[in-house]
């Protein structure tokens, strides 16, 4: 389960030379991980070829404000659900302009969870917009660095298999 920071490292590196390869520029649109898979993907010297930036967006307002997530989403499905990634990754791509986004929203722990969506519950999407975004739904175990840590390297490793498809 331990996600060590050479196996993020080498996730991010995959990820950025696909993105330079394809000439694409990326956005995270981070909650429960803080800005670590834009913090990542910029360990790289030269990363600006390739990431646009990250927004941290913790809060329910932040989604809102910065990524125009609808209250509506927020208040029926909460800010950790399909829905809310979704519409992460659309406002990510349309307030950078960026060609891929990211999206990350889940219970990190130790504490927050619920029954219906207990500690380890991250619920990620990734895509070009609206119009096509994949998501996926995971259930990590360990303490909150160890759920973050595997956060990241699935987010890493679901946009770069997104993007081998293309």
């Amino acid at each position: 389960m331990p996600v060590s920071d050479a196996e993020m490292g080498d996730a991010a590196i995959t990820l950025g030379e696909l993105l330079e390869g394809q000439g694409r520029m990326i956005v995270t649109a981070e909650s429960c991980t803080g800005g670590w898979v834009a913090k990542t993907l910029t360990d790289k010297a030269g990363s600006s070829a390739y990431v646009t930036g990250g927004l941290v967006t913790y809060s329910n307002e932040a989604k809102i404000r910065l990524l125009g997530v609808s209250e509506q989403s927020l208040d029926i499905y909460g800010a950790v659900s399909e829905a809310v990634v979704r519409e992460m990754v659309a406002g990510a791509v349309s307030a950078t302009g960026s060609d891929v986004a990211v999206a990350i929203s889940g219970v990190a722990g130790p504490g927050g969870g619920s029954k219906e969506k207990p500690v380890g519950t991250v619920w990620f999407a990734w895509g070009t917009g609206a119009d096509r975004t994949e998501t996926g739904l995971k259930h990590f175990e360990g303490n909150r660095d160890d759920v973050r840590r595997q956060a990241v390297l699935f987010a890493l490793q679901s946009v770069t298999g997104f993007l081998e498809r293309l």
